[in-house]
């Protein structure tokens, strides 16, 4: 099997334009959801995780532990700079999700106009073992944002 690559959003659903009142004559297309990931060891504590598309909305964000870390690990993501996870906290191996940090949310249901450059940083004291993936999850949008326009 190969990769195909498609720019802009994908919109899929049965129905483009709405016609009526009813289910099936209502336009059900939607913008489909993918995702991207790095693999980080404790070696790497910061670095590029990934870029997102202009307008992306973020669905979740994951970092599943393969090896555990030699000691309480956290780890957050920011674009730009600035955080737009919390802090979750890697003990063992398993996943954990990481949420939206309180004060720019927005991050989380537009990236902004332009591509997003998205860094992580893994903290822990003494680190001498571990490795993780971290997983986004995000919805192809327009740069402005839309997901959905009026007649397609």
């Amino acid at each position: 099997m190969g990769f195909a690559s498609h720019l802009g959003p994908w919109l899929l659903g049965t129905v483009k334009n709405t016609t009526g009142t009813t289910a099936g004559t209502i336009r059900n297309m939607g913008a489909t959801v993918v995702s991207q990931s790095v693999n980080t060891v404790f070696g790497t504590l910061t670095g590029t995780a990934f870029v997102l598309p202009a307008g992306a909305q973020v669905t979740s964000v994951t970092v599943v532990t393969t090896t555990v870390f030699s000691a309480a690990t956290t780890c957050k993501l920011s674009i730009g700079g600035t955080d737009f996870t919390t802090n979750g906290t890697v003990t063992s191996v398993g996943s954990v999700a990481l949420t939206a940090n309180a004060t720019t949310p927005g991050g989380w249901v537009n990236v902004g106009s332009t591509d997003a450059i998205v860094t992580y940083t893994l903290a822990g004291a003494g680190l001498t073992t571990g490795a993780a993936t971290i997983i986004i999850t995000y919805v192809v949008r327009e740069s402005d944002g839309s997901a959905n326009p009026s007649q397609v």
